[in-house]
């Protein structure tokens, strides 16, 4: 498929794209290079690009993503480096889960002290 068919299906721009294959996020699984130098991009480039997005929501750098991507594939990691690398970024994952759970609870407390003191206003201006 050509770029912008790409961008469509994963909202993003063809500059964004181009980016990320510039990074090395993309690669010959991803795209390939017809003889007139326009990209082609397969099928997994979409669901890789929206995985990409998905960690870049979550607080990802590219730095980190392009580490866990090292983890995943790279054949001249040790297998246990690789087991490692991705440990630690599951425990930095489940961290920033439990950080957003407690933002997540205080804005719910202050959102109930809003609405009890709204009830009370609408309550003290109602005629007895």
């Amino acid at each position: 498929m050509k770029i912008h068919v790409l961008a469509q299906r994963t909202d993003l721009t063809p500059s964004a794209i181009r980016f990320y294959e510039k990074e090395g996020l993309l690669d010959a699984r991803h795209v390939q290079r017809g003889q007139n130098n326009y990209r082609d991009y397969y099928e997994e480039a979409v669901e890789h690009l929206l995985m990409i997005r998905k960690v870049q929501a979550v607080g990802f750098t590219l730095a980190e993503l392009k580490e866990v991507i090292q983890a995943y594939e790279v054949n001249d990691l040790p297998l246990s480096k690789k087991i490692e690398l991705l440990n630690q970024k599951m425990q930095e994952i489940d961290r920033k889960k439990d950080e957003l759970e407690q933002v997540h609870a205080h804005l719910a407390r202050m959102l109930a002290n809003k609405m009890a003191l709204m009830d009370s206003i609408e309550k003290g201006s109602q005629p007895k």
